[in-house]
């Protein structure tokens, strides 16, 4: 869309460039004495990051010298993994005799919980077992022999194991086709039908892979006609997003409108995805009246846009504009991952300086503590993000496909081998469903946001700290006194729950409501009601309560079946003023006439 048509469509006064003066990242280092040495260096690192798949060489060598300069200094560490390795040997040579006789040996281990590679009954036969029993006494022992060492830091152990593990997963049996009894058994039932249809899988996803094409089956599910679909109307738009205003289908609503944001790095309408699992469907049916902020997709172009640039025109444009729009109602507010925590900095910057628009803040997998980040923080030290920071320099933007990849390496055992497996030697292929294909339609960052994510959320933990400026000064989540409302999801590899739960440490809400559901990151939270499966934890703290750790609170919290929505929703209710009859789309006679319809225009862009 042309910039022209977009300033003319946006009642507000802004500033619809964004600003250009700042070029270079936010690194550790001055700029040296030009920028061409300058360059030299960020080229030399754009070129080593190409050729390691964005992991930090120096990073993973420093790491490993940090490892085996301590293990070699640890007598006493080298004679335990010696007699463990013995130990393991003996009880798997006594095991496999035992199996070979019997039949019936009973396992020496156990495959750690969620890990289902040795589901399959094949894998209980001789000489199966054996294999796979030896496997997992061997990823034990190295789990053993890269963690517990005296001297290694927290990163380089992290750093050593994740490696370790990407080995172990990449090489265990069940990716080998003859050592598999799934994949022996199913070849011979079949006579090498399933090998055939998996190599054409194979064939169809490179083909898309090299055209930067979607993966197969995403063609089934487009948004605006089975994805997006819940009614509604673009009533503001600019530079950085487009606001939706949803149609209400009940007579009355709640005073209180909801506006919610998903995470820049993800399109909205995984809160809107299909009508039986939609999110603001679900509000809007109870009598909500629901905005949502739909992110722009930024290019090379948007380089320089900051988090100071999403905080104006992103979050605190749409609240200004629903106040415009209903004046007078205070605005419950929703942030999921990357857009919870831009919602905290905004909600935290309106206490501060005694903006009483919120009526609510309700956070979805958000962590706002960045001590311990879970596997992700292999990638969170300084060399990793000065690599990932002079990549993006280059492009102008970080890929949702670089983002992806990290993630599916955090779980590579579940995401990448055993989904190998399945596809291409046993032949059968994934079903494409509506989370898959919305996680397939992703979106890039731009270069100085992610700079200072990285390096001011994640590296230096200001926001946690109290440091983190806004304006100028600094916020504080304490400042914070609307009613809360935080959900985490166990299973969550990006932002772990005890993380989460750390929210507990900062805030003074009057009431933190926080809820820890079944499910991971995306699963969690699109939880709705009648899925079989789901339950979820739920607890209220109020002012003056006293804390609990995250542990004892897991362990005495009672467990609810089902979804936590409807839980959520009235809890959103209680903390409304009552009903009103349902207000129109937009406000014409304020300037906000209803742009287009929704899911937007901003939603297609790729």
């Amino acid at each position: 869309m042309p910039l022209a048509a977009v300033t003319a469509a946006t009642p507000a006064t802004v500033d619809p460039q964004p600003r250009m003066e700042f070029s270079r990242r936010l690194g550790d280092r001055h700029l040296l004495d030009s920028d061409a040495l300058e360059n030299i260096d960020r080229m030399t690192n754009v070129a080593l990051g190409q050729l390691s798949g964005g992991i930090s060489p120096a990073s993973l060598a420093m790491a490993y010298l940090d490892w085996t300069v301590h293990l070699a200094a640890s007598p006493g560490k080298q004679f335990q993994l010696a007699a463990k390795a013995t130990r393991k040997a003996m009880r798997l040579g006594a095991y496999a005799l035992s199996s070979a006789i019997t039949g019936n040996a009973e396992p020496t281990i156990k495959p750690l919980p969620g890990d289902h590679r040795f589901d399959h009954p094949g894998w209980q036969r001789f000489p199966y077992n054996v294999i796979y029993q030896g496997f997992l006494l061997n990823q034990q022992w190295w789990h053993n022999a890269t963690t517990g060492i005296r001297g290694v830091s927290k990163h380089g152990e992290a750093a050593v194991w994740f490696t370790a593990k990407q080995i172990l997963d990449m090489t265990a049996p069940c990716n080998m086709p003859l050592l598999n009894p799934e994949i022996v058994e199913t070849t011979i039932n079949e006579r090498g039908a399933n090998l055939s249809r998996g190599a054409q899988f194979y064939g169809e996803d490179m083909r898309r892979s090299l055209r930067d094409e979607k993966p197969a089956g995403v063609e089934a599910f487009k948004v605006g006609e089975n994805l997006a679909i819940t009614p509604g109307k673009v009533v503001y738009r600019n530079l950085l997003m487009e606001l939706i205003q949803y149609s209400p289908t009940t007579d009355t609503v709640q005073r209180e409108p909801v506006l919610m944001q998903s995470a820049w790095m993800m399109k909205y309408y995984i809160l809107d995805l299909s009508p039986h699992n939609s999110l603001v469907k679900y509000l809007v049916d109870q009598g909500h009246t629901v905005f949502m902020i739909s992110w722009l997709n930024p290019g090379a172009e948007h380089r320089n846009l900051g988090m100071e640039d999403y905080r104006k025109l992103g979050t605190l444009a749409a609240i200004n504009a629903i106040s415009d729009i209903l004046p007078g109602r205070k605005i419950h507010t929703v942030g999921y991952c990357l857009g919870g925590i831009l919602l905290t900095i905004v909600a935290a910057a309106m206490a501060r300086d005694g903006d009483d628009r919120l009526a609510s803040v309700t956070l979805f997998t958000t962590m706002t503590d960045f001590t311990d980040v879970g596997e992700i923080n292999v990638f969170m030290d300084a060399s990793e993000v000065t690599l990932l920071e002079d990549m993006m320099w280059q492009k102008g933007y970080l890929g949702h496909k670089q983002v992806s990849g990290g993630f599916q390496m955090l779980k590579s055992a579940d995401l990448i081998w055993s989904k190998m497996v399945r596809e291409y030697y046993l032949g059968q292929r994934e079903p494409m469903f509506d989370l898959m294909a919305w996680n397939a339609d992703g979106t890039r960052m731009p270069y100085r946001q992610h700079s200072e994510v990285l390096r001011r959320l994640y590296v230096d933990n200001e926001l946690f700290q109290g440091k983190y400026l806004v304006d100028g000064r600094a916020i504080s989540i304490s400042n914070i006194h609307v009613p809360m409302f935080a959900v985490a999801a166990g299973a969550d590899h990006v932002a772990p729950w005890h993380s989460v739960y750390k929210l507990h440490l900062q805030s003074d809400a009057t009431e933190l409501t926080f809820v820890l559901t079944s499910g991971g990151h995306n699963v969690g939270i699109v939880n709705e009601p009648g899925r079989p499966r789901r339950s979820f934890q739920l607890s209220v703290c109020r002012e003056g309560e006293r804390f609990l750790d995250a542990e004892t609170w897991k362990a005495k919290t009672p467990v609810y079946q089902g979804s936590w929505w409807p839980v959520w929703q009235q809890w959103l209710q209680r903390h409304s003023s009552g009903n009103e009859a349902a207000p129109p789309m937009g406000a014409p006679d304020k300037g906000y006439v209803p742009l287009c319809d929704a899911p937007g225009t901003y939603i297609y862009q790729v």
